[in-house]
This record gives C-alpha cells, structure tokens and sequence, in this order.
C-alpha cells in the first residue's frame, strides 16, 4: 500500500541534503508518493539542479521556504506552513531531517493521526551543555520529547549522544546506517593536476579544515611540500583563506567551489576528513566506496563505517597527529592502497542505498500500527 510521506528540512547542502534525496529516490521507486518542504535561503546551483530533476516525480509537490539556523519569528509561519501541507497532502509521515526540520515536524498540528519523523543528522547532537546557546537548544530538544516519536538513528553513536545530551527517546527507535550505491563504487581516476590531497565537505569549525591548513604548514617546515584542494563552501571559507595566506600556503592550497563527490574526489590523491565531530558522513562512506586512500578522525559514527579498520583513525583536533597520518600515507602508497580495498569491501557489504530505504520504510509501517501518533525522530542507516 502506498505510503504519502513529506519530508522536511533547511539547507539542501551536505550530507542531510543527499540522504533526503537519495531517501526520497528510493521511496519513488518503491511506489510511495513524496513531497518535500526545504528552506529557501540556502542552496546553490547544484541543488538547484537536484530539486529540479526531482520536482516532476514529486506527487505531494515541492515547496521552499524562509528557515533559519537560529530561533526566528519567521519559525511560527513556517510551522503553520508545514501544517497546512500535511492537511492538503494527506500525508500519511511528516519526516524532519535535522534540528529545524525536526522541529517543524514535531510541531504541526495536523489535526488527525500522523507519522512524525525526525532525523538529526548531527544537528543538536553537535551542541554542549556549556554554554547558553547549546543549553537553550538542547533543553527544546528535551521539551519535544513529549509527543511520542519514531528515532531513527544513522548511527549507534548518534543515538548514544541523543540519550546523553537530551534523553531517552520517547517512542519507537532504530539505528539504519546510511548507504552509497551501486555506481560509487566505481574507482575515480585523478584528473592530471590532481594535488596530493582533497578535502570535500563544508567550511565549517567543525570540519577540523584549519587542522588540516596547520598540518599542511608543518609538512612543508620539514620540507614536505604537500598540496592540497579544499572543495566546499561555508561560513568560514573566508577565515580559511586567511590562514592560508598568513602561512604563505597560497601556492600549495587550492579552494574550489562546491562539485558532486565523485567529480570532487579526482582533485586529489588522497582523500582528508578531519572532523572534530560527525554522524555518520557521506563524504567517507563515497570515498571508501571509490577505494579513495582515507586519513580520518576517530570520531562520531566515523568508527561503524570502519570497523575492525578503526586502528588507522586518528585524534582529532591535532595537527601533528594530521601531518604525521599524511606523510605516512604519501610515503607509503601500497600500503595506503591495500587499507582503501579493504574498507571499500566491508561498505560493499554493509552500506547500501537499498537497506538504508528499506529499513526506513519498515520503521514507518511499524509506526503506522502503533495505537497512538509517533514522531519520527532520528535517522539512522545501515
């Protein structure tokens, strides 16, 4: 039986913004009519491209409005708004994807029985009890345990910080890794002036990217002239840029705009995430995937996609940690090589689009029985 599922969430950028789209694909597929509610302010081109290939097999329609990352009094006409595509649709899931999605999902008042989902992908998982701002945002987060819910988790570490930093989830909860697909593990060819690394993801803090500019101005004080090409946007691509001048790195440190993973991951030989936090990233499980030599950080949901692999993680938050990792892999390419084939075969094994579809689909059906309305909470992939 068809199911009518609406997904909502803010920024169409990063990972959130691929696991909706390829949630949304495989949900099509399997015959289930889906809308999609997103923010109007963020974006780019590319997403811009998605949305419009995806719009025409939209049943339940795409709209976009203003969302903001912070608290806004814009949140109450967008609530309203949600509301009011939940009673034209007749959804059957209200499915939020991070902190605000999440918010708006378990907010609207639809005013009958509805599935409501909510998936951090890091979001208020990534803030701390130190300081006022995270306090505020966590204890919203513990206020909205109150209505039942379904939580899907990404990964386990996700659902342990959920219970730590929030709470015990109030309903139903599954852990459902996130998947890659066929196609990606396809092996990327470096383009000819491939650098010796590539970083790929958003230019945020919590991406560790000034780790990364540091151990690069290490490596070239002991006479190591590596290169580098950071591929992304964001809040802090302006700080970067400074502290690449201030190192005199300008000549080994390339910035280019946002470009789809596979395209990104020829721009360099090896591939660097140096997050001080994650979930479960996209962005690793698409390099394994290409058999891409990985220097990673021990960190979040990062430890599930390598498994028995995890000795080769590193600390996060240390450069020298970081240099020390680059200039052993460089130096040891066949090495570098053999550890890229075996993780590429254990997320052959265990990281799939069509598990991570069909263990979501399952949880709503499981909510949908339920006697009394759930919230789908956080998503989690397999």
């Amino acid at each position: 039986m068809p199911i009518n599922i609406l997904h909502v969430f803010r920024a169409p950028v990063g990972g959130l913004f691929r696991h909706v789209v390829d949630l949304v694909r495989g949900q099509i597929a399997c015959g289930h009519r889906v809308g999609i509610i997103a923010d109007s302010l963020t974006g780019n081109a590319r997403s811009d491209e998605i949305f419009a290939d995806l719009a025409p097999r939209l049943a339940l329609g795409l709209t976009r409005i203003p969302m903001h990352r912070q608290l806004n009094p814009l949140d109450a006409p967008a609530v309203f708004h949600v509301t009011r595509r939940i009673q034209q649709t007749g959804a059957d899931v209200i499915h939020g994807h991070g902190a605000k999605g999440g918010a708006y999902a378990r907010l609207a008042v639809p005013g009958r029985r509805v599935v409501r989902a909510y998936t951090p992908h890091g979001g208020s998982l990534l803030l701390s009890h130190d300081n006022w701002s995270g306090r505020l945002y966590l204890t919203l987060e513990r206020i909205l345990l109150a209505r039942p819910a379904l939580f899907l988790f990404e990964s386990a570490y996700s659902g342990v910080v959920f219970r730590q930093k929030i709470g015990e989830p109030n309903g139903i909860v599954r852990v459902i890794h996130n998947g890659v697909s066929r196609s990606e593990f396809e092996p990327v060819a470096p383009v000819p002036d491939a650098t010796d690394l590539v970083f790929i993801g958003e230019f945020r803090p919590v991406k560790g990217i000034d780790i990364l500019i540091d151990a690069i101005a290490r490596l070239h004080a002991t006479g190591r002239p590596v290169t580098a090409t950071l591929v992304g946007s964001g809040p802090d691509e302006a700080a970067l840029k400074a502290q690449v001048e201030r190192l005199s790195l300008r000549h080994a440190i390339r910035f280019v705009p946002a470009t789809p993973a596979r395209e990104a991951l020829a721009f360099g030989r090896v591939m660097v995430i140096p997050s001080r936090a994650e979930s479960l990233p996209y962005v690793v499980l698409e390099a394994a995937a290409a058999a891409k030599p990985l220097i990673t950080t021990n960190v979040g949901g990062i430890p599930e996609i390598f498994g028995p692999l995890s000795k080769a993680l590193i600390e996060p938050g240390k450069a020298q940690a970081l240099a020390d990792a680059i200039a052993r892999t460089i130096g040891s390419p066949a090495a570098a090589e053999h550890l890229a084939q075996q993780l590429r075969d254990r997320v052959a094994a265990s990281f799939s689009i069509d598990a991570m579809v069909d263990g979501v689909l399952s949880a709503y059906r499981e909510a949908m029985a339920e006697a009394i309305p759930v919230q789908i909470g956080a998503l989690a992939q397999k």
